[in-house]
């Protein structure tokens, strides 16, 4: 298995990199990251795309879950099997959403090994013949800054940009009035708390890691949150009337 991970995710991403390091004017390692990120972004965008859309879906049927949720609330069974058959009539998959953010899971690791070998010789020796070899690896990026080391402006980006993400997928609930109801209270204020708590725990991680993770954590947020902006925008412009 964990060759095979090697092998599928780890070798491809390691040499992805090293070939854009190399390319690169300046050879500058925080731009090739940007660039690998893009590449990967651009791999897994229908991917994306399918989560975003089914978060959306989901999202917007909320309203009638709750209500749902208030007229049987002294009867889950039935509550379930009717929350099961508006799934159906509205054509939406509740677990639609979870399958392709645990399909990029393998890449974000990968990354995440990639950096967390530093690009160092044991790391290098596994670049492919066919890519130029270089003898080492400048983690400085711009001139200043330095990607093998933690870096605090990178994680409190990446964190910024997870807020944004999350922030444009929340949306403002009507207040829940009947007694039988009080765990819809309960879980608006769970959403509300991890809509501050990712973004933070990812700052925090952010501070624990190679400040080349941060740089691609925060990209590919940043680019999956415009394709979120870009495709709610759209969706919003067809439901207009004419």
């Amino acid at each position: 298995m964990v060759y095979l991970f090697q092998v599928i995710f780890y070798q491809p991403v390691l040499n992805l990199l090293i070939l854009l390091y190399n390319i690169i004017p300046g050879h500058d390692i925080g731009l090739a990251i940007i660039a690998m990120t893009i590449i990967i972004k651009l791999i897994l965008l229908p991917l994306s795309r399918q989560s975003i859309k089914s978060q959306k879906a989901l999202q917007d049927l909320q309203p009638k879950i709750d209500a749902l949720k208030q007229k049987y609330a002294n009867n889950k069974e039935a509550m379930g099997r009717a929350t099961i058959e508006l799934y159906k009539q509205e054509k939406v998959n509740p677990f639609s959403s979870c399958l392709p953010l645990l399909i990029q899971l393998p890449f974000l690791w990968a990354v995440f090994q990639v950096f967390r070998d530093g690009l160092n010789g044991k790391a290098l020796s596994l670049v492919y013949s066919f890519i130029g070899h270089p003898a080492t690896v400048n983690h400085i990026s711009f001139g200043i800054v330095d990607l093998s080391k933690p870096n605090i402006v990178l994680a409190v980006l990446a964190g910024l940009a997870q807020f944004w993400q999350a922030r444009m997928m929340s949306t403002k609930r009507p207040a829940i009035k009947v007694q039988a109801a009080k765990d819809e209270d309960m879980m608006a204020i769970m959403n509300k708390q991890m809509l501050y708590f990712m973004p933070a725990l990812t700052v925090f991680i952010g501070l624990t890691l190679p400040g080349g993770l941060a740089l691609y954590w925060f990209v590919i947020t940043l680019l999956t949150a415009l394709q979120q902006l870009y495709l709610f925008r759209k969706d919003n412009r067809l439901v207009k009337p004419v």
